[in-house]
């Protein structure tokens, strides 16, 4: 289908192609503020966590710092993490004004402006101006679509437009953008090289030979040049982290790599996938489907839940394919003579809302997200007293609190070094809520360590405490925290679990 098939398509009926109604500008950009205020209030609720939100702030602050952008939680290199080296943008936006803002804005930005090449898509396929305005709001009310606003920052989501676009400008006959949307997908997440597999075998099935080879060549030669190359060479010749971490429990053979599939979780994850999109989806509408598949197969395999949930940012390439499969089933609809009439378009948009209203997460901020709101004034005033060299360990939800300087950490359940060795000066633990990945005994037992160094140490009603080393000791301006003797090492309590609102991160 080329850009000239729609020539003398009255625009009353049928918008062009290439036009984009100014009104569908505005709502995106309002929807847009509405998803960065509510990612930044979930942030101010001290609900975000280290990873993802803590490990990308500080590794834009690096960069735009001029250093190497190597994370003090892990000791990776940014390009080692998932190849997204158009995450170096972000640093230029730092350098402007170092701001967690900016990750939370764009995420909401980019989410709310794909409607834009989905209505470009649409109008593509001959759809009414009203089938037009549904696929905006299909794509808005993506239960994915809102909880991937919210669970922190992930870099392929700045491209999930030049994903759509890219779908566009294949069936408008045009390669060159074609080809560099790819790559630009491919500069945000090394997993993404599942969807350009996938448009690589969808292209293959309607027999567009050259388009698929091209497709087919970039991924390959994308993932070979991770693999052997890069991640080696930062990695100290290592591969790909996430491998072994998913796919380790499928080394047994055929039958115990079955026997591991999570096939009831699985099942779910399907209908989950479906249940937003199914109900416009028709024959035609397979095609395109095939894009999600090696994606859907990857996440079905893999060892973590949270690939298989609509919680994550994992899924959300597939938002993008089931609602273009939604519009090749209302495009065979209009064709075949079954238009929709006002009230099944009414139906149909009810059972989008419905789904939303089941799947998404408005409703955490009306419990699970208030339940660290009566600490935010002892975490501010805690944080007043860190300075902008202190190297820092505190819990997973205060990290992105406290990213932007060169070391900061969390102590994790697996954690045993000292304090002297660990590089850390000052000391930011709730052992009564010690967030995600720590465990109430190691943050205790750290806490034990430094007062019984001579530490100077202070705690607040909420049970956080604050602990800075005797060599980079400041005046603690009086507050309402409480002196805590530096001797006195209270009985560590036993090892508890985080009660994040929030599935754990990836």
């Amino acid at each position: 289908m080329t850009q000239s098939s729609f020539q003398g398509v009255g625009s009353s009926e049928r918008p062009s192609p290439l036009a984009i109604p100014r009104r569908l500008w505005g709502i995106s950009l309002m929807l847009a503020g509405i998803g960065w205020g509510l990612a930044a209030l979930r942030h101010f609720l001290l609900q975000s966590n280290a990873y993802d939100l803590g490990l990308f702030d500080q590794w834009a602050w690096l960069v735009s710092q001029g250093l190497p952008p190597i994370s003090s939680m892990e000791q990776v290199h940014l390009l080692a993490d998932h190849g997204a080296w158009g995450f170096y943008a972000a640093g230029g936006l730092y350098a402007l004004a170092p701001s967690v803002q900016w990750l939370l804005a764009s995420q909401a930005l980019m989410l709310s402006l794909t409607a834009l090449p989905l209505w470009q898509l649409a109008a593509q396929a001959q759809l009414p101006r009203q089938l037009c305005w549904l696929v905006c709001l299909l794509w808005w009310l993506q239960p994915v679509v809102f909880n991937t606003n919210l669970f922190d920052v992930h870099p392929e989501v700045w491209v999930m437009p030049a994903f759509a676009l890219a779908l566009w400008a294949e069936r408008a006959g045009k390669p060159r953008l074609w080809f560099a949307l790819l790559v630009v997908m491919l500069s945000c997440r090394d997993g993404l090289v599942l969807i350009t597999a996938g448009m690589a075998c969808e292209l293959a099935w309607r027999q567009r030979w050259r388009w698929s080879a091209a497709a087919a060549a970039l991924s390959a030669g994308w993932l070979l040049m991770l693999s052997r190359w890069l991640y080696p060479w930062l990695r100290d010749g290592e591969g790909p982290k996430a491998a072994g971490r998913m796919f380790g429990h499928l080394s047994g053979g055929l039958g115990s790599a079955l026997a591991a599939i999570d096939w009831p979780g699985g099942a779910m994850y399907l209908l989950l996938l479906c249940l937003p999109c199914g109900l416009f989806w028709r024959r035609r509408s397979l095609t395109v489907l095939l894009i999600g598949l090696p994606l859907v197969l990857v996440n079905l395999l893999s060892a973590s839940p949270s690939y298989r949930t609509l919680i994550h940012h994992y899924s959300l390439p597939l938002a993008v394919v089931a609602v273009t499969a939604a519009i090749d089933g209302l495009a065979a609809a209009q064709r075949g003579g079954q238009s929709l009439g006002r009230r099944p378009r009414a139906w149909l948009l009810g059972w989008t809302v419905l789904c939303w209203l089941a799947l998404a997460k408005p409703w955490f901020f009306t419990g699970p997200y208030l339940q660290r709101l009566a600490w935010r004034g002892d975490v501010d005033a805690a944080m007043s007293r860190i300075q902008a060299s202190d190297g820092v360990l505190t819990t997973s939800y205060l990290v992105p609190h406290l990213s932007e300087r060169p070391t900061v950490a969390f102590p994790k359940k697996s954690f045993d070094a000292s304090l002297p060795s660990s590089g850390f000066n000052v000391l930011l633990l709730n052992p009564s809520d010690p967030g995600w990945g720590s465990a109430q005994g190691v943050q205790r037992r750290l806490l034990n360590q430094a007062q019984g160094s001579g530490w100077e140490c202070q705690r607040w009603p909420s049970g956080l405490e604050l602990c800075r080393s005797p060599g980079a000791a400041q005046q603690l301006p009086p507050g309402n925290a409480t002196p805590r003797n530096r001797r006195a090492a209270p009985a560590a309590t036993a090892d508890g679990e985080s009660n994040s609102a929030d599935a754990a991160p990836a």
